[in-house]
């Protein structure tokens, strides 16, 4: 059966609406929020890979849940530099584990989206997906946290190649990195690619994901 997917609005808890699409498999194995580029550079929840990822995981039980942050697309705001976007993820992680209860609940980003996923810190998750992330703030956070990790670097990133993203993440737990072959930040012709790593990180967390 297709998952049933719906537009619909949540409210931050510092009063901002957001838009965003979820798609919610019929019994889904696992559940991601997709935090989309820096919306001061074009991004918004229909960026590339943000969009590929919501067209190509519910296909495999995944409950996919893609937002606009404040101040882009749908949203209402404004921009606040990484720092209010977290309220945003917090909310998208509200709302995707209510739909989807009882089953692995994962934060993957991308670029600036990947930052802000990273910044994120939840008893609820089991794990954070960061794609092509600058390293520019919050990473630490996660970096600390015993949960695990996949940094899907770009081979060809323009800023934060596999060398950088290494020595970024030396010393951080739990964490696996990953190169996209012949990828650049943007990663196009790359997006099977890119969900081969989301659906394999999943896997390593619940057995259960085919």
């Amino acid at each position: 059966m297709e998952p049933t997917i719906a537009t619909l609005t949540v409210t931050t808890s510092d009063g901002v609406t957001l838009e965003g699409d979820l798609a919610l498999p019929t019994e889904p194995n696992a559940a991601v929020v997709l935090a989309h580029p820096h919306p001061q550079m074009g991004g918004d929840r229909h960026s590339l890979v943000t969009s590929e990822l919501f067209r190509l995981l519910p296909a495999s039980g995944v409950a996919t849940l893609r937002f606009d942050f404040r101040g882009a697309g749908g949203s209402a705001g404004e921009h606040g530099g990484g720092v209010d976007e977290v309220h945003d993820v917090q909310a998208a992680l509200d709302l995707l584990a209510e739909r989807a209860p009882g089953v692995p609940l994962v934060l993957a980003g991308w670029s600036f989206g990947a930052d802000t996923a990273l910044s994120v810190l939840d008893p609820r998750l089991a794990g954070w997906f960061a794609l092509a992330p600058p390293f520019r703030f919050g990473t630490r956070a996660a970096g600390d946290d015993p949960r695990p990790k996949l940094l899907a670097i770009p081979e060809h990133d323009q800023y934060a190649p596999p060398g950088v993203a290494l020595g970024e993440s030396e010393d951080w737990t739990n964490t696996t990195v990953e190169v996209v072959a012949g990828a650049d930040h943007l990663c196009a012709g790359r997006t099977d690619q890119v969900a081969g790593l989301l659906l394999a990180f999943l896997s390593s967390i619940d057995a259960s994901l085919t």
